[in-house]
């Protein structure tokens, strides 16, 4: 997989390479699209944001474009490649307009 495969503020359902190597499903919401990694919440586990390189996505299963109205918003900041340069993980609060969160 590469960069061209994704779109920025989409759900997708994928299969995801873990530390071990094993495959597995997951979930995801893609925030920004950097050119060797992704920055992505995982919509099945804890929310933390994560960051993702686009060899480890071996199959794309579905995908679900999120309207501007429901899209969860963090500052600009937080997605650049130079705050992700060091970290794989980063706990934060999403917000999402007229859903409450």
């Amino acid at each position: 997989m590469n960069k061209s495969s994704f779109k920025e503020n989409t759900r997708y359902s994928i299969t995801l390479k873990d530390e071990s190597g094993k495959l597995r499903p997951a979930n995801i919401y893609v925030y920004k699209l950097h050119d060797e990694f992704m920055i992505a919440r995982f919509t099945d586990k804890s929310g933390m944001l994560n960051k993702i390189a686009y060899g480890d996505i071996i199959k794309i299963v579905k995908t679900v474009a999120v309207d501007p109205e429901a899209r969860f918003m963090l500052p600009a900041d937080m997605l650049s490649a130079k705050t992700w340069q060091n970290r794989s993980s980063m706990q934060t609060y999403s917000s999402s307009p007229g859903i409450g969160k």
